[in-house]
């Protein structure tokens, strides 16, 4: 396919109150192909404050009519979604892999997330459980029930560009609220798919809105707006903070999910054959560009060096270049300034003193010169302090660190200010156990690395992976519902509740 070049891109637009609309400023932004940034893949809206005040117009106006629509109904149109993303899986996974540069099998899987996400949140159409209790005053019902919130602000990265954007769109259309939903400026295109999905299962105009543009014009406009009543937010933990410390403010709800520095732990008595491939996965999957990479590898001191001598082959054989090729094991990261970041934790580890054993530059020649290929790269006899053991760095390099026992594996692994996926390989199932109680992260994988999440568990981490909210599973309907509580007194008389009875004189 020959590249696009800017003169013949289309021009995309946010959907409002079910049109399409320009910008109100009338500009637009370009995203390209991280595999040759000379490829345009579209140009959209470079939207102000006044767009994202438009499109909370349209969602507030939306939702009393969306609110009353019955759950079952509302649940009939994403499963139409799920049965029309089915159709468009190829097409949309050939677009994310030019927009955000993952391999095809892994983009096929991110539409597929999605896919799940969507049959699994319709059946919630038909649940939306609350509860009953019995009271303690006779004559009298008492239960509690679930509602929706309002205008649900959705604020989404790049690196799952239609999976992440369905744990959280989903769950809050299911439940009767309304979306502004502002992607990522890498991936604009991949978010416009997905919304078109949406549009085209049957959504009523207003009840989901897409807004493009930077942070500071569109996400916290969109955090501001008083209307606005919950913000889901997934990204870095310093964004994070900040939309976290203005909701609180302003008192509105609000999920974080944030970094992470995740880390597989191998025992003296693992399958080691198993490790290997885990380890690869999970350290270069999406070119490491996961909440859930795995960014530290620690090894018992007996296999160490077995482990490192096998890896450090396994990793030098990994296929780089453009994901479209199904041959390819790596991809591009994101962009060129992504491969700055990433590369510059190359220079940290070595000025630290850790051991470069693998990879390490940047690929810059031939067909890879135009794009934002990074090797795959390990480093070795990693200390802990480190900045590569405790930072998150978001691409493919990985640190690998020998410890002395399982006591020492567990202290290492929950190490860092950050929790949320760690592994433990070990055949011993009083190790695994012990490893489930202890190692503090809100995911814990035994016998497997660090990625690969179900949607029908809770997703999310402790410490600064976020602030305590859960995606996906039933869990994700927490964070678009508040709970209404219920009382129904048919004795016909005042029964005064919360006055002491049991000692009064008959």
């Amino acid at each position: 396919m020959a590249a696009k070049t800017l003169e013949k891109t289309e021009v995309h637009g946010n959907y409002i109150g079910g049109k399409l609309q320009k910008a109100k400023g009338g500009e637009t932004f370009v995203s390209t192909s991280p595999a040759n940034v000379d490829e345009v893949v579209g140009q959209f809206a470079a939207s102000t404050p006044e767009d994202v005040t438009a499109a909370v117009d349209a969602a507030a106006k939306a939702y009393p009519e969306w609110k009353k629509t019955p759950a079952p109904e509302r649940a009939e149109l994403l499963l139409k979604a799920a049965l029309l993303m089915e159709t468009r899986k190829e097409e949309m996974a050939q677009t994310m892999v030019r927009e955000m540069g993952k391999v095809i099998k892994e983009a096929r899987g991110d539409v597929q997330e999605a896919i799940d996400m969507a049959k699994y949140m319709a059946g919630e159409g038909r649940r939306l459980f609350g509860h009953t209790t019995p009271s303690e005053l006779r004559n009298k019902f008492a239960m509690a029930i679930r509602q929706p919130m309002g205008v649900v602000g959705v604020i989404t990265p790049w690196n799952f560009p239609v999976a992440i954007p369905s744990w959280k769109i989903l769950p809050a259309l299911v439940s009767g609220n309304t979306i502004v939903f502002k992607p990522a400026t890498d991936t604009p295109l991949c978010a416009q798919m997905f919304v078109q999905v949406l549009i085209d299962a049957g959504l009523p105009p207003g009840v989901i809105n897409f807004v493009t543009g930077s942070g500071s014009k569109v996400g916290m406009p969109l955090v501001e707006d008083p209307r606005v009543r919950v913000i889901s937010v997934t990204g870095s933990t310093q964004v994070g903070r900040q939309i976290a410390g203005r909701c609180g403010e302003l008192m509105k709800k609000i999920s974080c999910e944030l970094g992470g520095k995740n880390a597989i732990c191998v025992m003296d008595d693992a399958d080691m054959d198993l490790v290997v491939e885990g380890a690869l996965w999970g350290s270069f999957g999406t070119a490491g560009q996961r909440c859930t990479a795995t960014s530290r590898i620690i090894v018992h001191k007996k296999r160490y060096k077995e482990f490192l001598e096998r890896f450090e082959a396994r990793t030098k054989a990994l296929k780089i270049g453009n994901g479209l090729d199904p041959s390819v094991d790596v991809g591009p990261v994101v962009s060129k300034a992504q491969l700055e970041s990433v590369h510059s934790y190359v220079d940290i580890g070595k000025k630290d003193g850790a051991k470069l054993v693998v990879g390490g530059n940047i690929l810059d020649d031939g067909a890879m010169g135009k794009g934002c290929f990074h090797e795959p790269t390990v480093f070795a006899d990693v200390k802990p302090g480190m900045r590569i053991a405790q930072e998150e760095i978001f691409g493919p390099i990985t640190a690998v660190m020998p410890v002395e026992s399982f006591e020492e594996a567990i202290q290492v692994a929950n190490g860092t200010d950050y929790g949320l996926s760690l592994s433990m390989y070990t055949q011993d199932v009083n190790r695994a156990f012990t490893a489930i109680e202890e190692l503090e992260s809100g995911i814990v994988y035994i016998n497997a690395p660090t990625i690969g999440a179900e949607i029908q568990l809770p997703f999310g981490g402790v410490k600064q992976t976020g602030n305590g909210h859960r995606e996906a599973g039933i869990t994700a309907i927490e964070q678009f519902t508040e709970w209404k509580s219920i009382y129904v007194d048919y004795s016909g008389k005042l029964q005064k509740a919360q006055i002491d009875t049991h000692n009064n004189q008959q």
